[in-house]
């Protein structure tokens, strides 16, 4: 596969090796879902994308074979008030206490579960995530999914990384606006956070 770096040329994209299937210790690990929020996977969200929406199923599907094993779940939630600078780059979105900020109902949160409002791409930076994975949950693994691709998810797992997580990406677990941006994701977290990269969801497993 080339994809267009400058006028008249093509750059070639790395090969991203891909993991037939991953079994994580389901007590010392995590889900991470990233942004699934009606503003970026709904139609009428003011940044919907059709790729996030089309993988909710599997998302959901995930999660359930997660929590039968008691792996924790946490949710990072785009949040935003009036004035912020990210609506500068960006419409208008995820504005706190409206219908696009909520997270899917398809995948709503248990009580369990931890939520992390968020205002900027880093699921980590600002939030109370790191503590609760580290501290509390004493978690040491974590499959990453949602969307954006590139953008938010990809932020969350070059920190995780960062902090020595063994990360999981599955590739259709991934929302991403171009195949570009979804290939250079995968390259990115297999490569510079020598994360595992599969290509489904279900090829994840969690054992006790």
């Amino acid at each position: 596969m080339t994809v267009p770096f400058i006028p008249g040329k093509t750059v070639e994209v790395p090969e991203i090796t891909y993991q037939p299937e991953v079994e994580l210790p389901a007590a010392s690990s995590a889900v991470i879902v990233v942004d699934m929020q009606n503003d970026f996977v709904k139609p009428g969200g003011a940044l919907a994308n059709e790729t996030a929406d089309v993988m909710v199923p599997r998302l959901a599907a995930l999660l359930d074979r997660a929590r039968a094993q008691n792996v924790r779940v946490a949710y990072t939630q785009d949040s935003h008030l009036v004035g912020d600078p990210e609506w500068s780059i960006w419409p208008e979105h995820c504005r706190v206490g409206t219908w696009g900020w909520e997270i899917i109902s398809e995948l709503k949160p248990r009580p369990d579960d931890l939520i992390c409002p968020k205002n900027g791409y880093d699921g980590f930076y600002g939030t109370w995530l790191d503590h609760s994975l580290t501290r509390v949950w004493h978690v040491q693994q974590l499959v990453i999914v949602g969307t954006v691709a590139n953008i938010c998810v990809l932020h969350t797992a070059a920190s995780a990384g960062l902090r020595s997580f063994n990360i999981v990406i599955p590739a259709d677990g991934i929302a991403a606006l171009t195949e570009f941006d979804q290939a250079m994701t995968l390259r990115q977290a297999s490569w510079l956070y020598l994360g595992k990269v599969t290509r489904s969801t279900a090829d994840i497993r969690f054992a006790a």
